[in-house]
Formats: C-alpha cells, structure tokens, sequence
C-alpha cells in the first residue's frame, strides 16, 4: 500500500467520567494515527469541554445523532482512505492501531480487532465470562467485530452502504452481515485490543442487551438463533411442567453443556476460591437473565417491526 495514512473516528455522548481515560490512550499508541475525528451527539456533562482542550482532535458537534449518523459524519470528513474506528468510552492498547492495520497492509479490505472487557466488580467478571470469548475462541471466518475495534478501506464501508442511520443500535452488526455477504476481505487482528467497560448494574445490563435483540429484529439479523433460543427455553419450561425424572435430568445435562464453556472462563480469570465458587452459579443465572432480555427485546423489535 506504500505509505499508510489512517484517519481514526470515534463517537461519544455525555461521557465525562472516562473520556480523560480515552484520550490518555490514544496520546500513547505507538502508531499514531494521522488524524483524529470525534463526533459528540450532544453531550452536557462536560464531554465536550474535554474534547475541546485535547490536542489534534477534529471535533463535529451533531445533538441527537445515533452512533450511526456520527460514524458517517465521521467518516465523511476524514481525509484518508485508511478508517480506525473505536468509541470515545474506551481504551485503546498502546500497540492498539499498530495491530490492528497489519492485515490492511497485508491487502486485506477489512481489519477485525477485538474487546476486552475492563473490570471493576464480581458482576463485570461472571458478565464478561457469560458474553466475551476468549482470544482463542475467536474464528476468523465467523467473526463479526464491533466497531469500537475495527479498520477498513474506505472502499469497504461505502460497498457496504455506510452504517444504517436508521438502526439505533447494532448498526455494527449489520454493516458486518453486508460485508460477509459481499464477500468483503476480512481478517482478524486478534492483538489489536480495546479495553471496553461491561455495564455496571443488572438493570443496565438487561437494557443493553434488551436493545440489542430489538435491534436484531428490526434490521432482519439473526433470525434462527433468536427463533432457537425461544424453542430452547419453551422446551426448558415443558421440562420443569412434566416433573419426569428423565426430562428434568436431560434438561439439566443440557443446560449444564450451555454453561460450561463460560463458567470455565470465570474460573480462569477469578482467583480467589469464594469468587470462583459463586461464579458457578452466578454465570449461568447470568446467561439466563441475558437470554430472558434478548427474548423480550427481539419480540419488542418485532412487533414495532410490524407496527411500521
């Protein structure tokens, strides 16, 4: 590609308490990108003053823009053809953007990066236990990544539309569909990581994932996983209503195959005995809880689907 120019965008509304966190991060990557855009969607808690006295940040002001309508904002005033995207509300790994545009320069149209969760409660962990795979977990013909740690040719995002400004939430997701469906060159980054914050409390947290599964069903994605995961759960409930020792005990060797893989994780990463016990317990409930959010937002997201 000769000499690579990278213009890096990100969004961010009303994010104050960790904006500082994610321009001391990207002051530190090894590789510096050639410009910086951020686009804020109105904030009012002091966001905006920071990004203002931040030092070569390119800064467009657009209130109640989704995360969508800010990426393209970005991305349409960016000067080069080489596009880092993350979120304001991160924090980039030092050799973050180094990794993460190896594959372009190895010819690929896409670079797929990857999250990791920062954790700062027993909640955080059993949650990214339950919902963030671990490196080697990952394949590269399967993957979709989220644009908090993604790069590609600018050629790639206008193939694939831009992302949908009408999608208020997985806007990602769906320009990963259009691009696997077009056949888009996509390759993994495995060590170009971001540092992402999981939510706090169990009411955001079904939130985020409510939202999430509404999103899906609005923009068409994932049908059958979601038609499965309804069956799956109704044949559970068909289960406990039987009272047959038979029924109750497969169901519960299968709900125990379902958890293993994350509990497993959890046990990996807590270290103390009392943690990694409750963490049997509290992962599965988690999955559980997560499952009974997605359910509910996917039929939200059908039924506003049908109203319009």
């Amino acid at each position: 590609m000769g000499e690579m120019r990278i213009s890096l965008v990100a969004t961010v509304k009303d994010d104050a308490e960790h904006i500082q966190a994610f321009l001391a991060s990207l002051a530190a990557q090894k590789l510096p990108p050639d410009e910086v855009i951020v686009v804020d969607g109105g904030s009012t808690d002091g966001t905006l003053d920071a990004l203002r006295k931040a030092e070569g940040i390119r800064l467009h002001v657009e209130p109640g823009a989704n995360i969508a309508r800010g990426r393209n904002i970005a991305i349409a005033s960016a000067s080069h053809d080489v596009i880092a995207v993350t979120d304001a509300d991160c924090e980039l790994e030092p050799d973050w953007l180094e990794r993460l545009v190896e594959p372009l320069r190895a010819g690929a149209d896409v670079a797929m990066g990857v999250s990791r969760p920062i954790v700062e409660s027993f909640l955080q962990g059993c949650m990214a236990a339950a919902s963030l795979p671990d490196p080697e977990e990952i394949g590269e013909a399967t993957f979709m990544p989220s644009s908090r740690s993604v790069a590609f040719r600018r050629s790639a995002i206008e193939a694939a539309g831009g992302y949908p400004e009408w999608l208020d939430i997985g806007e990602d997701m769906y320009v990963n569909h259009r691009w696997r469906e077009l056949g888009v060159d996509m390759r993994l980054a495995s060590e170009a990581v971001v540092r992402w914050r999981l939510r706090p409390t169990i009411a955001e947290t079904w939130t985020q994932y409510f939202r999430y599964a509404r999103g899906d069903a609005t923009a068409r994605m994932y049908p059958q996983r979601h038609a499965l995961r309804m069956a799956v759960y109704a044949g559970l409930l068909f289960a406990l209503s039987s009272r047959r020792r038979w029924v109750l005990a497969f169901a519960a060797l299968a709900g125990a195959a379902y958890a293993a893989k994350p509990v497993k994780r959890a046990l990996a990463r807590f270290d103390e005995p009392v943690e990694r016990a409750a963490a049997v317990v509290a992962v599965p409930a988690l999955m559980a809880f997560v499952d009974a959010a997605k359910m509910a937002g996917y039929l939200s997201g059908l039924a506003k689907r049908a109203r319009s």
